[in-house]
């Protein structure tokens, strides 16, 4: 009897937990679809004409090469981050920013403007470009959890949307948090005329508010002409997904955007491939290469290079002057914040690259000898 009690209690305490972990999970999936940061999803429509491409199958986008999210390598040797401690992996103190100088900024003068981790404001041909504008405090669908900005010497970032002038476009390379934030989206949606972005990522956009006339999604190889500009976007070896529902759902890749007298490349994120010489083969060589080499680990090894790759990509693509992005503003990975832009310019330095590390809010102009001051103005 009592046994038989025993049993009855233990079905009971089974089925409450399976109970409470059914309510946890549809608690989630409601949360996602009624919280607008996580965006939209491709009609059936896209997924439809999605089928016809060469780079989507089984309702995902899939990369050139073979590509694993996650590499279980035993190999301790490679110079990435390894998983053990590191030391100084947030700055210990506020990092040293530039005053924004909007009277250079809407200038007639090409220029670039760093605004953290993949973030940028160009100048090209009288027009204002946003690239990958995160410029929120937080990295995250929402603002009480997630990885937050550095603080920096100035709070550049508080008002930085009022103080932008009109942007003509923006240009998004994939769709995760640290490169697509709904948050700022938002804000800019009144200032912006434009948006470019990968297939499918119009319906993030589309949800949170954004005209479907203001929107232009392109596939790799594809070209755009505006405002006497050509946009293209380009493959890169990564990855997509604003939740586990929606893995490779939408496109990524870089861009690449040709002016009169400038020409300028954004890797976007990913590992290190063959597209980086086909890209130089049809579009370069180009003024300037934004690449990206930080956030790095072995683990992730074939989603993202490591400085030394960003070096040698860049060089594939044909780039005259390089700058390394995805570093400057949120810790995402197991290396010191500022290891990232010492192995680039080492790197450089070795093969003959001329490399650039301007301050976040420092304009660099494109349209001289493009130098930044001070010199390692991370080491403090």
């Amino acid at each position: 009897m009592i046994q038989k009690i025993k049993k009855i209690k233990l079905k009971k305490v089974v089925l409450h937990s399976f109970l409470l972990l059914l309510l946890f999970f549809a608690g989630i999936i409601v949360f996602m679809n009624v919280a607008p940061a996580f965006g939209g999803d491709p009609t059936s429509e896209q997924k439809e004409a999605y089928q016809q491409l060469s780079n989507y199958a089984d309702g995902h986008f899939v990369n050139e090469l073979p590509t694993s999210v996650f590499v279980d390598s035993p190999d301790t040797s490679s110079n990435d981050s390894s998983g053990s401690e590191v030391v100084n992996r947030d700055p210990a103190n506020p990092i040293p920013v530039s005053a924004i100088d909007w009277n250079q900024v809407n200038s007639k003068n090409d220029s670039l403007t760093w605004l953290g981790h993949s973030a940028y404001l160009l100048s090209i041909d009288d027009n204002k470009i946003l690239l990958d504008p995160m410029l929120s405090p937080v990295a995250s669908p929402v603002s009480f959890v997630g990885i937050n900005r550095y603080e920096y010497t100035e709070d550049i970032m508080m008002n930085i949307i009022d103080e932008m002038p009109p942007i003509d476009a923006v240009l998004i390379t994939h769709d995760h948090y640290d490169h697509m934030d709904y948050q700022s989206i938002v804000k800019l949606n009144s200032k912006v005329s434009h948006f470019f972005v990968p297939l499918g990522c119009g319906a993030h956009l589309i949800r949170w508010g954004i005209p479907e006339e203001k929107i232009t999604e392109l596939n790799w190889w594809e070209e755009a002409e505006y405002q006497g500009l050509t946009v293209a976007l380009t493959p890169s070896r990564h990855g997509s997904g604003r939740d586990l529902f929606s893995i490779d759902t939408t496109l990524w890749g870089g861009w690449v955007i040709l002016g009169s007298k400038n020409r300028v490349y954004t890797s976007g994120d990913g590992g290190y491939g063959p597209h980086f010489e086909e890209i130089g083969n049809k579009y370069g060589p180009f003024d300037i290469t934004l690449m990206e080499g930080a956030q790095y680990d072995r683990r992730w090894s074939e989603i993202h290079m490591v400085p030394e790759q960003a070096v040698q990509a860049h060089l594939d693509v044909k780039g005259e002057t390089m700058m390394l992005m995805h570093w400057g503003a949120f810790t995402l990975a197991n290396h010191a914040w500022n290891e990232p832009i010492e192995r680039a310019i080492e790197e450089a330095n070795k093969k003959k690259v001329d490399i650039i590390a301007p301050m976040i809010g420092e304009t660099v102009l494109l349209d001289s000898e493009m130098e930044t001051s001070p010199a390692s103005w991370w080491d403090f």
